[in-house]
């Protein structure tokens, strides 16, 4: 059985303008990373992933293929899976496959922002797990947590990737507290961060030697002169990526290269940029257990299970309602 709610919002492109607008105004100037990911900059991304330096996915993948056995035994065996930005679900199948190894296998709610991608992912998974019902939802998760489904027999909440690492402390506070809110007891969160380790190693995954992350960062650019009617030169800006030790955090921008102004037509709006000004366009934030802990606590959670890759690089956590 195959269920899709569409949740998206009227006017992504009013969204668009008003976040890009809101960025372009503030010091340092900022772009919403999410504005990375059209046809191109997905690409790019999955380039990215099987890059020598870039260590995390391959880590993420690694835990699931070896120990979602351990997981779903350790989350009390639920029904229902739930995945927030679930693609294509290629990792996830390691949890459903584990899950229906336990004979606990029934739902899988896919949430994400691309109804096409929903669709063939739910049409395949239920050829490949008899019996599972699909319940997707195409939303913004970020702003559409409350529309995920209640289901019995517990629930694994799955937001793999790392993908919390680029949020900032508050909003990653508010989107924690939000989950916790939303979790029954025998619910569990199922979070994939990525480690704190050698400063060399974090800023070599973002800024490889083939220079794909740099492309990668670039391509915002291209986006923003499609949709909006910038006028940004490619070439008039370089890739920056630097840890930044003081907030445990990968900061991630792009820097001018000569004083220039840049129209976006789309906006009615003119940004100059000063030789050597930087915009951020990414933050991906580092933990160790001990930050871990704390930011679960501030969200009303408790870490509740543990599971890292041979090397210790990245870790995924169980969470249960504190």
């Amino acid at each position: 059985m195959i269920a899709i709610e569409v949740h998206l919002a009227a006017d992504a492109a009013a969204t668009m303008r008003r976040d890009v607008r809101a960025g372009l105004s503030t010091d340092p100037k900022e772009l919403a990373p999410k504005y990375f990911y059209d046809e191109r900059g997905s690409q790019l991304f999955e380039q990215i992933t099987e890059l020598p330096e870039y260590y995390p996915t391959r880590a993420e993948r690694s835990i699931l293929a070896e120990r979602s056995e351990e997981i779903v035994a350790a989350a009390g065996k639920p029904q229902t899976l739930v995945e927030l930005g679930s693609g294509s679900a290629a990792k996830t199948r390691h949890l459903l496959s584990a899950m229906q190894d336990a004979g606990c296998l029934q739902t899988y709610v896919p949430v994400d922002i691309s109804e096409e991608i929903t669709h063939e992912t739910a049409e395949a998974l239920v050829g490949e797990y008899p019996g599972l019902a699909v319940r997707g939802l195409v939303c913004d998760f970020e702003h559409d947590l409350e529309r995920i489904p209640e289901g019995h027999g517990g629930r694994l909440i799955a937001f793999l990737g790392g993908t919390i690492g680029n949020l900032y402390p508050a909003a990653r506070r508010d989107f924690l507290t939000r989950l916790a809110g939303l979790m029954d007891p025998d619910d569990r969160l199922l979070l994939g961060t990525d480690l704190v380790k050698a400063h060399n190693r974090l800023e070599a995954a973002y800024d490889d030697a083939s220079g794909v992350t740099a492309e990668f960062n670039k391509n915002v650019l291209a986006v923003l002169n499609r949709e909006l009617g910038a006028d940004f030169d490619l070439d008039a800006f370089e890739h920056v990526a630097l840890y930044d030790a003081e907030e445990g955090r990968m900061d991630i921008r792009l820097r001018s290269l000569e004083e220039q102004t840049i129209r976006l037509e789309g906006l009615e709006m003119d940004v100059s940029f000063a030789h050597g000004e930087e915009m951020r366009t990414e933050i991906s934030s580092k933990f160790t257990y001990e930050q871990l802990t704390r930011v679960y606590g501030e969200a009303g959670l408790a870490i509740s299970g543990w599971f890292t890759d041979a090397d210790c690089d990245y870790a995924l956590s169980l969470a249960r309602p504190s």
